[in-house]
């Protein structure tokens, strides 16, 4: 039985999984702040990154000696002929950074590193079942937006690796500071940190973002407007994205999305005030049912 391993890499922490197909037969969480490791100095902090991956993907491989390859779904740029890590706006320090060829010599197997989001995409893509020649667009919403197409079936990277940067388009001119290093990102409106932001604006309250749904549930008006806020902004990304690619399918996913009840409304009545006429109501979008197992069984699909 060939089996592969999936790896989705967070900025706190790592989860891995080990598919048969688009079967999961085994996942493990596992702390590790990236976020805080590359804080550090550039070489000390992709040593140790490199050095935690080899660590537990060896833990795996004793339990299912029979993996054949590895993939792995990283926040990033990453280049499509190097597998280079070129930049990674949430994790600072990593520039054209090389993580699948030391952690392929350790594990003595292949390891094929691709955009965490394009990852997920690839995977939603198999498990709605779609074929060619269709095509599908993935956002996740989690500490960063990332964004993933499917198009006729293949997995679009771009020529340089940063084809669909969703959540570095810009919606808001000269607006909050993107990790990027431009203003305006809608990634800085409708990402965890942006729900934070929209909340602090109009509250005065700095919440995570968790804490900010706990009381749009309970009713707060500003923290259900201020996932409104991030739906808005959502969709105006999504009307110029989809002028451009033209894509029906759309899967919205990540942690952000359980705030769907307050986030969606205020996202369909903006794209049908964005959309050109043609595309209103042309677009099936749907939250990830799959976010669980996502990233990882997208990961694995591309080892």
């Amino acid at each position: 039985m060939a089996l592969r391993i999936g790896i989705d890499v967070g900025g706190t922490n790592l989860r891995v999984g080990v598919f048969d197909g688009l079967k999961l037969l085994h996942q493990q969480r596992f702390q590790a702040d990236f976020s805080a490791l590359c804080k550090q100095q550039p070489n000390q902090a992709l040593e140790r990154i490199i050095d935690l991956l080899a660590e537990q993907i060896s833990s795996v491989l004793q339990q299912y000696p029979q993996v054949e390859s590895v993939g792995i779904g990283f926040p990033g740029f990453i280049d499509p002929v190097t597998q280079a890590i070129i930049q990674s706006p949430n994790l600072p320090g990593l520039h054209h950074a090389h993580i699948a060829k030391p952690v392929a010599s350790t594990i003595k197997r292949p390891v094929h590193i691709e955009n965490d989001a394009l990852c997920a995409a690839l995977a939603e893509y198999h498990l709605a079942q779609l074929a060619p020649p269709q095509s599908l667009m993935y956002i996740g919403l989690g500490t960063g937006i990332g964004g993933g197409l499917i198009y006729l079936g293949q997995p679009f990277p771009g020529d340089h690796g940063v084809a669909m940067e969703f959540g570095h388009l810009i919606v808001v001119p000269d607006g909050r500071l993107c990790g990027c290093g431009n203003h305006g990102c809608v990634e800085q409106y409708a990402s965890a940190g942006g729900v934070v932001q929209n909340y602090a604006q109009a509250s005065g309250q700095h919440l995570s973002a968790q804490q900010i749904s706990q009381k749009a549930q309970q009713g707060d008006v500003a923290a259900q407007q201020a996932f409104a806020e991030a739906g808005r902004y959502l969709a105006i990304a999504m009307a110029h994205a989809a002028k451009i690619v033209d894509i029906q399918h759309w899967v919205l996913g990540g942690g952000v999305m359980q705030a769907q009840d307050w986030i969606l409304p205020a996202l369909r009545q903006q794209l049908e005030w964005d959309l050109i006429p043609v595309l209103r109501g042309a677009l099936d979008i749907r939250v990830s049912q799959s976010d669980d197992i996502a990233g990882m069984l997208g990961a694995a699909l591309l080892a």
